[in-house]
């Protein structure tokens, strides 16, 4: 099952136009599998789910932490503890993590843009 996410438009930004079914949308683009999402570009995420993570897994996210200060956590399709050592990773990089199911994680990223945040997702397909 697909669902229609936002029509909230943020000129040359990344917007989540509709997830599901393993793929997440942006207008005509279309990305299968997990992703890490910044409001310019959107990369491939080797994650299937929470198990796959490490710290490592953020090292894309650190590498643009001067553009980051809230990194959104689709943990698929519930919300679970994130461990301490992924926040002690992100931390020195001045990047708090908030974790949050899936869907909770591409409106509330589409919110944050609109409002010009600085922020990135990375999200577990669902």
């Amino acid at each position: 099952m697909s669902l229609e996410v936002s029509t909230l438009v943020a000129e040359g930004s990344k917007m989540v136009t509709s997830y599901g079914d393993g793929i997440f949308r942006f207008g005509e683009e279309t990305v299968t599998g997990s992703i890490l999402l910044f409001p310019e570009a959107v990369y491939s995420w080797n994650v299937t789910s929470k198990d796959d993570i490490t710290p490592d897994s953020f090292s894309r996210v650190i590498e643009k932490a001067d553009e980051i200060e809230i990194l959104l956590l689709g943990m698929g399709t519930r919300l679970t503890p994130v461990p301490l050592e992924w926040r002690q990773a992100l931390k020195p990089h001045g990047i708090v993590i908030e974790p949050m199911d899936t869907g909770a994680a591409c409106r509330t990223y589409n919110v944050l843009v609109s409002e010009a945040r600085r922020v990135a997702a990375a999200m577990i397909a669902v």
